[in-house]
């Protein structure tokens, strides 16, 4: 029988085609079947955590006792507009939790407060002296209180307030 291929040079360089054909026909149907299976899915976009960790429950209760609410800087967006207090009303820690934004609820999102130091109230832009209660609740931030032990704010939430 004789050799098909004859020249040392058609040895070398044919098997090395025949590579380079194979992984690209590899290359085709792997793109094809990518293709086939991204154009029958739906895009979801997921950007970033939807729930921030405070902290424990004890300790953030026994932080607000001693100096007042917390105001968190806003954790969505960095002008500021959606910073959040937390306040806690009660004896049980891991009941009477409350979130609101950090401006009055009669003016705009522009009107950001400052906490007097240490209290439970705060001055807004028009220099006006509020209770904690007299920010504005929102309706898309919650806070959750997990395991009883845990204290978490749900970004993506309907309501204020949560007593479990």
């Amino acid at each position: 029988m004789r050799p098909w291929l004859r020249t040392p040079l058609a040895r070398a360089v044919l098997p090395i085609i025949g590579g380079i054909a194979f992984f690209a026909v590899l290359f085709g149907v792997t793109w094809l079947m990518a293709t086939y299976v991204t154009n029958r899915t739906e895009v979801v976009s997921t950007p970033g955590n939807r729930t921030f960790v405070v902290g424990k429950v004890a300790d953030i209760a026994k932080s607000i006792a001693e100096d007042g609410p917390v105001l968190y800087p806003d954790l969505r967006d960095p002008l500021g507009k959606r910073s959040i207090v937390i306040e806690h009303n009660g004896s049980d820690v891991a009941k009477g939790w409350q979130v609101y934004y950090a401006y009055p609820a009669d003016k705009s999102a522009d009107c950001l407060v400052v906490q007097i130091e240490k209290t439970h109230t705060f001055t807004d832009c028009d220099g006006r002296t509020l209770n904690v209660d007299q920010l504005m609740p929102p309706n898309d931030v919650r806070p959750i209180v997990e395991n009883k032990t845990t204290l978490l704010i749900d970004l993506r939430s309907t309501t204020g307030t949560v007593t479990p």
